[in-house]
């Protein structure tokens, strides 16, 4: 079969639906583990659990904005970029403010109930969330007072880059034109010396604030991904390469993994701190993670392009469960946390065992997200809040002509 990018990606899609759903257990497991801060905590903590999630905490962000940006390289080709700007900005912005102002509320409510900064009563609590003025909670304030989004930083994040992206489109897409003949490895050494770079001078001086004005490691570390994303989106050698070598790139990424846990678990113990703390040492560690990080995102792209890239598969024969996911992704990312925080807060008041408690709290979170999708998707309101096309699909053609009679 011959490699192409001018078609639909059908394994973007895929990988994009698969990168939420592990964000939504990655956020019920922030519920499980000790030495992260998190909304409220469970009495029952798990050191495996938080061993498992760093698997994934390097890159699971990167990759969402890896993905994002390839979409938006390949939807240039189709549409003009003030078009684009114009969607992107109704469909980012407007479904932030929705967040901000009512879907995040009651994480805020009940990390502050947990912690007993303040008495039950959340009506009254979301009048002081949306005053700027708000004399509650003074030592929370941010500029804007109580108000935050939470989880959807990525939203503003996604929306500024695809601006920067969008107004040097003509730069980037020259820029694409002149790489063709570079060897991918070139590529590759660039970008893992980027995110080097990034955290051997940032990581320290600009600890992650999700904050947008002064998060410069994130902005260096996940716009640099972004970029790339989007170049890498025009090479079609470079990802027909990354699909035959996806083996290799997880291989990488596993032994980086392991090198990561086994500094974690104090196996590495013996390397003298003075090493550690040296430039070299440092450096050593700087190219283990940039490894680690490119090594996952390739390698999911690769597996995804060569298993995915397919209307339909064997989990979805009919195509109806990715058609699904493609429209439901923004509104179950919009309620995914807040439904773990209220849902935790509920099953914690039952003391119910850990197994059973972490069970229901997936199989409640995922009911609800499926069910404030099917509400939302109903009312021309809510979908645009949300994010949706704003115009209601047709069901049924013949329905729809009685109803014009």
């Amino acid at each position: 079969m011959t490699f192409t990018t001018d078609n639909r990606r059908y394994d973007l899609d895929w990988l994009r639906t698969l990168a939420f759903g592990l964000l939504i257990l990655y956020h019920i497991g922030m519920y499980y583990v000790a030495d992260w801060g998190w909304h409220i905590k469970s009495d029952h903590t798990s050191e495996t659990l938080q061993n498992l999630m760093i698997l994934t905490n390097p890159w699971r962000m990167s990759l969402i904005f890896f993905i994002s940006a390839m979409a938006l390289a390949l939807a240039q080709r189709r549409s003009q970029a003030l078009k684009l700007f114009g969607l992107r900005s109704n469909r980012l912005l407007i479904p932030l403010l929705c967040g901000m102002f009512i879907v995040v509320v009651p994480q805020v409510y009940y990390e502050a109930l947990s912690q007993q900064l303040i008495e039950p009563g959340f009506i009254n609590f979301w009048w002081h969330y949306i005053n700027p003025n708000t004399a509650l909670l003074p030592e929370h304030h941010s500029p804007i007072g109580l108000l935050t989004w939470n989880h959807l930083w990525f939203i503003p994040y996604l929306w500024c880059y695809s601006v920067l992206a969008l107004l040097a489109s003509p730069v980037l897409n020259m820029l694409a034109k002149q790489l063709q003949r570079l060897p991918g490895k070139v590529a590759l050494l660039t970008a893992m010396a980027t995110l080097i770079c990034a955290w051997y001078f940032l990581r320290q001086a600009y600890p992650s604030s999700h904050a947008l004005v002064d998060d410069w490691y994130n902005h260096a570390k996940y716009f640099s991904v972004f970029i790339a994303g989007y170049l890498f989106a025009l090479q079609g050698n470079w990802w027909q390469k990354v699909i035959v070598y996806r083996r290799w790139f997880m291989l990488a990424a596993m032994l980086c993994y392991s090198l990561i846990i086994a500094d974690r678990n104090g196996l590495l113990d013996s390397i003298p701190a003075s090493f550690a703390e040296s430039v070299s040492g440092r450096l050593i560690v700087g190219v283990v993670l940039a490894l680690n990080h490119w090594g996952w995102i390739l390698a999911l792209i690769g597996y995804a392009g060569r298993y995915l890239n397919q209307p339909t598969n064997k989990l979805d024969k009919d195509g109806s469960l990715l058609h699904y996911c493609n429209n439901a992704i923004l509104p179950w990312y919009m309620l995914h946390q807040t439904l773990i925080v209220v849902f935790a807060a509920w099953l914690k008041a039952l003391a119910l065992p850990v197994a059973i408690e972490a069970v229901l709290l997936i199989a409640l979170t995922c009911a609800g997200c499926w069910v404030g999708y099917e509400i939302v998707k109903r009312f021309w309101l809510s979908r645009w809040l949300f994010g949706l096309k704003v115009k209601l699909p047709v069901v049924n053609s013949e329905r729809a002509s009685s109803v014009t009679r």
